[in-house]
């Protein structure tokens, strides 16, 4: 694990102090970069996109929070940012540099009045893992295993200041326009503060695990309401390993199919019953044990979904649907992915583009069983978001569609990521939602 922190800034003034720091890193990259091209005769970008991103992920690592969330979602979308970025930033989903012990010992003390070793009979001084907003310690009371999660000081105080000092970043990685993203970033900062917010999320879990109980191969922690507060929460330790390391050995394609069986299940019911959905499907999130179950943690992050916005997202996954010119448009008009204002050639370009991708990307419920291993089609899904990227009209027309896109997208993304890297086949056809939908 990455060196321990003994402190992070706190203050908005060191905060911002460490991204003038950071950008003037970036400055000094480009001038290094144009040096070097001036004498080669050919800008290196690969270079220069790995220099920058270490020095802006070595820079979120330290300030923790929402900085750091933000690089861990832009790490799931591979299509938003180049390589060297993704790649780099995809390290904030598991091994973020831990805070030391101190610093969590003075949060216990604050928010339990008491010390970790006067609650548990043990607990573990250094950090089993440590990731955006905060890090697990394994603990044992009375032969019972916990995993108690310390949040890190300072994070939810300091998301609204650090998505302002951060935009500009994401700005430029993503080539978009400040006023266009607004309500998104609305978006983004409501969940992040949700996410900070540790009562919220226990609430959420036992909430989760009671609706979900009834599903099969799924499990949940046990939860802890005496031992959690503001920013610390305590639930029982998963037995198992994450499905990152699962997923890098030799496996059965049956094991693979009844895991991925398990997920697309788990995720539609979700969706379709409970009109909420855990929103962070990264494989850190995901525990399976000796039987092959998932296990599901971290309920930070929750989205619930309108029931406008659901019954039109989902009658346009129907590919019947999509071929209706005029169910089409005034679907389109209801996602906001077409403005009351959009005069008609900005409708003629934004209408087949967003059509073909809902069509490409809702394939796997119009197919019926659908094997996630397919690279033709994830390549198919990559090489059409880069060519939104590419086109100069798209561009001009960015920041379509409602702001729940974003984690509803967000979700469907992390699954089929998570899916294509189980090489599971599914039965994606477990759940009518055209009908319900309808």
């Amino acid at each position: 694990m990455a060196k321990e922190l003994d402190r992070i800034p706190i203050g908005k003034v060191k905060r911002a102090s460490k991204f003038v720091t950071t950008g003037a890193k970036v400055g000094a990259n480009y001038v290094k970069a144009y040096s070097k091209a001036a004498i080669k005769g050919k800008l290196d970008k690969e270079e220069l996109d790995s220099d920058n991103a270490k020095d802006i992920y070595d820079s979120l690592s330290e300030l923790k929070g929402s900085a750091l969330k933000m690089a861990q979602l832009l790490s799931m979308d591979q299509n938003v940012l180049p390589k060297a970025y993704s790649d780099k930033f995809a390290m904030a989903q598991y091994s973020a540099p831990p805070l030391s012990y101190p610093l969590v010992k003075k949060t216990f003390i604050e928010h339990l009045g008491k010390e970790p070793n006067q609650l548990f009979d043990s607990f573990g001084k250094n950090a089993s893992n440590a990731a955006s907003m905060g890090q697990v310690h394994k603990a044992e009371l009375q032969g019972e295993k916990l995993a108690v999660k310390v949040q890190y000081p300072g994070v939810a105080d300091s998301i609204k200041s650090d998505l302002k000092l951060a935009k500009p970043f994401a700005l430029k990685l993503m080539n978009v326009k400040g006023k266009e993203v607004e309500p998104y970033m609305k978006e983004v900062e409501g969940k992040l503060l949700e996410e900070a917010d540790y009562e919220l999320e226990l609430r959420q879990s036992m909430d989760f695990a009671q609706k979900c109980k009834n599903l099969k191969g799924v499990f949940f922690p046990k939860y802890y309401p005496q031992y959690s507060a503001p920013k610390i929460l305590t639930m029982s330790w998963l037995a198992g390993e994450p499905i990152g390391a699962w997923m890098k050995r030799d496996q059965a394609q049956a094991d693979r199919d009844k895991l991925g069986q398990i997920l697309w299940d788990f995720y539609m019911h979700q969706m379709h019953e409970m009109r909420m959905m855990h929103a962070d499907p990264h494989p850190g999130n995901f525990i399976i044990n000796s039987a092959n179950e998932l296990g599901v943690i971290d309920f930070g992050c929750i989205k619930h979904i309108p029931d406008d916005f659901y019954s039109a997202y989902f009658e346009l996954a129907d590919h019947d649907v999509l071929n209706n010119p005029k169910r089409v448009d005034e679907l389109f008009r209801q996602l906001e992915i077409i403005k009351p204002t959009d005069p008609k050639k900005d409708i003629d370009v934004v209408t087949p583009m967003f059509t073909e991708l809902i069509k490409l990307l809702s394939r796997p419920f119009n197919d019926g069983t659908f094997d996630f291993s397919d690279e033709a089609y994830f390549s198919e899904i990559y090489l059409k978001g880069e060519a939104i990227g590419k086109d100069p009209e798209m561009n001009r027309l960015q920041a379509r569609g409602s702001r729940h896109f974003i984690y509803f997208n967000r979700t469907f993304f992390g699954l089929y990521q998570i899916l294509h890297s189980i090489k599971a086949k599914v039965d994606c056809s477990s759940v009518d939602f055209m009908k319900r939908a309808s």
